[in-house]
C-alpha cells in the first residue's frame, strides 16, 4: 500500500491542485522565463501559489518543475542545475504542505523532454531514462512524496521516465497522458493502451491531464476504468476549451464547469481529481465543496465533443492495425 492508498482510505477521494504557470505569471514571471528558476530566485512566490491551492482544499500539490529535465532547462542555459532546481521545487512545495493543518502530499512534477525517441528522433531510451533519473534525484532529495510524470503523449517516453525514476528513488509513481486528438494522444495512444502498458510498468496510478477538452479527457478515463477496474486513476483536465480574446488566451471552464466535471469524474470511479491549464484556486475551492458535499454539483451544460462508445481493448487495437489514426508528430 502506497501513501496514496493511505490517504484515499482516509478521505475517499483526493483533490489535486490546479495550474501553476498562470499563477506565476500573475506574480511577475515574464513570458519566456524559466519557471523552475523561481524556485531559487523567488521561492516565497512559488510557495504562495502552493499555499493558495492548499487553502482551496487540495490534498496533493505538484511541484514547480514541469520543465525540469536537462533537455528543457537547456533552453534557458540551466541544464547544469537540474538537481538543484528540482530539489528546490520540492522544498518550496514541502514548506506549503507542512504548514497545512492536515496531511498534504507533494508530487514531483516531471513533464516531457520535448524530444522524439528513436526512430522518429535521436533520443535513445537510455538517454531518456538518464534525464528523468537526474530530475527524480532532485525531487526526492527535496522531500517529494510522489513522482508525477505528466502531460505525456508517448508510452515509451513514460517507460523511460519510470525506469529512470526507479533507478534513483523508491517513491510511488503516477503517470498521466494528454488526450487531444479524437480521444487519443498526439502519438495515437488510447486510454486502454495507456492503462494496460502503465500497469505492466508498475505505475501506482495513471490517468489523463491537460488535453483539448473535458469530453476527451473524460472519455479516455472511462476507457481506462473499463479496461482496468482496480488501478488508481487520475483526472486533471484543463478548465474547458482555450479561447483567444485578442492577444490573450482564456479558458471557457468556470469554477462551476470544473466542479460539475469533478462530480462526474467521481461518479465514474476516478479517485484523484484536479485541474490543469486555465484553472485557479477558485476553481479548486468549488471542486472541493462539491466533492465534500457542502454544495450540490452546479447544473451546467456539458457538450460531448466526441461521441463514441468505449470499445473493448482488443477491438481498439484491431482498429489501429487496420489503418486507424496513429497520432501525429510534434
Amino acid at each position: 500500500m502506497t501513501i496514496l492508498h493511505e490517504l484515499l482510505d482516509e478521505r475517499g477521494v483526493l483533490l489535486i491542485d490546479g495550474a501553476m504557470g498562470t499563477e506565476l505569471f500573475a506574480r511577475g514571471l515574464e513570458s519566456g522565463g524559466a519557471p523552475e528558476l523561481w524556485n531559487v530566485e523567488h521561492p516565497d512566490r512559488v510557495t504562495a501559489v502552493h499555499a493558495d491551492y492548499v487553502a482551496a482544499g487540495s490534498d496533493i500539490i505538484l511541484t514547480n518543475s514541469f520543465g525540469g529535465t536537462g533537455f528543457r532547462l537547456k533552453l534557458h542555459q540551466l541544464d547544469d542545475r537540474v538537481v538543484e532546481l528540482n530539489e528546490a521545487a520540492a522544498r518550496v512545495a514541502r514548506a506549503a504542505a507542512d504548514a497545512a493543518d492536515r496531511r498534504v502530499l507533494v508530487a514531483g512534477s516531471m513533464g516531457p523532454t520535448g524530444e522524439l525517441l528513436e526512430p522518429m528522433g535521436s533520443l535513445t531510451m537510455d538517454t531518456c531514462a538518464a534525464a528523468f533519473a537526474e530530475q527524480a534525484k532532485g525531487l526526492d532529495a527535496g522531500g517529494a512524496d510522489v513522482l508525477w510524470i505528466e502531460t505525456m503523449s508517448h508510452l515509451d517516453e513514460i517507460a523511460g521516465a519510470i525506469a529512470g525514476a526507479r533507478s534513483v528513488s523508491d517513491l510511488p509513481i503516477c503517470a498521466t497522458l494528454s488526450y487531444d486528438t479524437a480521444g487519443r494522444t498526439m502519438m495515437g495512444v488510447t486510454g486502454a493502451d495507456a492503462v494496460t502498458r502503465l500497469a505492466e510498468l508498475g505505475a501506482d496510478a495513471v490517468g489523463a491531464n491537460c488535453g483539448n477538452n473535458l469530453a476527451d479527457t473524460e472519455a479516455a478515463l472511462a476507457e481506462m476504468r473499463a479496461t482496468n477496474p482496480d488501478i488508481l486513476l487520475i483526472s486533471k483536465a484543463n478548465a474547458g476549451m482555450p479561447e483567444w480574446h485578442g492577444a490573450d488566451l482564456h479558458y471557457s471552464g468556470s469554477p462551476e464547469v470544473m466542479a460539475a466535471h469533478a462530480d462526474r469524474q467521481r461518479a465514474a470511479g476516478i479517485q484523484m481529481i484536479g485541474a490543469c491549464c486555465g484553472s485557479s484556486p477558485a476553481h479548486l475551492a468549488m471542486m472541493r465543496q462539491v466533492l465534500d458535499g457542502d454544495i450540490d454539483a452546479p447544473e451546467v451544460e456539458f457538450e460531448v465533443a466526441v461521441k463514441r462508445q468505449v470499445a473493448k481493448p482488443r477491438e481498439r487495437r484491431g482498429a489501429r492495425r487496420r489503418g486507424g489514426p496513429a497520432g501525429a508528430s510534434f
